[in-house]
């Protein structure tokens, strides 16, 4: 499932296309990427629009069309968007694809697990829903505080169960919320009301560190992060911990696989 960084990287492929005009759009009307919305809905009201631009709040993406038209979307597990020339050949899993006058814009989805959805504010503001999405943890009304107060609510939930909680911390994934475990030196299923509250200023900062590196690595133009991160090491039985060379350990926590240096965090 793509994460902050990857839905950052993925949410500029369509900035080739900002300024033109929407000359005609694609649509796979049976594709499950519109079980919230009509796919002719999205071909009317988005054809002869100028695309404006777009938005990013954690897993999800906002574009901007104009007169206040705005198409929401979200990756899913193997969603991904691209442009392409003009003469661009749409293929099998292009479910959407936007012409426009020097390129095409697509969204390809093999598995379908991504999804569209379509808002008319009639303005430069977003739907309402959009702007009431919690704090994402690089924002600045992402306090120590207001992180605080979130995880306090849950004492007997692990520490990563929190992490991946979205009301929380919006972007966050399984890599991500392992790689902030990891840098924490902390179990991932330690128990929040198990830890001490002098854990948090060091969660908050870690939090928003692995976030902005990953922006800066994955999210700028997919480079490979180093071998100092967990990232790297977490995937496969047999890895070893880049900090003390202890082999990790790889488990099921509620239903997600989780990999931890049996050294380094206990």
């Amino acid at each position: 499932m793509p994460e902050l960084a990857e839905v950052e990287y993925y949410r500029k492929r369509w900035d080739p296309g900002q300024g033109q005009l929407v000359e005609k759009v694609s649509v796979n009307g049976k594709a499950r990427i519109y079980r919230d919305t009509s796919a002719t809905g999205i071909q009317r009201q988005l054809k002869g629009r100028t695309f404006i631009g777009s938005l990013a709040h954690g897993k999800r993406m906002m574009f901007q069309f104009s007169e206040g038209r705005w198409l929401g979307l979200h990756l899913g597990m193997t969603g991904k968007l691209f442009s392409a020339p003009s003469d661009y050949v749409i293929e099998k899993h292009d479910h959407l694809v936007l012409t426009l006058k020097g390129t095409r814009l697509v969204f390809t989805d093999p598995r379908m697990f991504g999804k569209l959805s379509l808002d008319v504010t009639g303005d430069d503001t977003p739907p309402l829903w959009w702007e009431e999405l919690p704090p994402q943890v690089l924002d600045r009304r992402f306090t120590r505080e207001y992180l605080g107060a979130f995880v306090r609510r849950f004492p007997r939930s692990p520490l990563k169960t929190l992490l991946l909680d979205q009301r929380g911390f919006p972007g966050i994934g399984n890599w991500m919320a392992d790689e902030i475990c990891w840098q924490l030196r902390i179990d991932p299923a330690a128990r929040m009301g198990e830890l001490p509250d002098s854990i948090l200023p060091d969660l908050w900062k870690i939090t928003r560190k692995v976030s902005r590196d990953a922006i800066r690595v994955i999210g700028t133009d997919w480079k490979k992060p180093p071998n100092s991160w967990l990232f790297n090491h977490r995937w496969k039985d047999g890895g070893h911990c880049p900090r003390c060379s202890c082999e990790l350990v790889r488990a099921d926590l509620r239903g997600r696989t989780t990999c931890r240096c049996p050294r380094c965090q206990v």
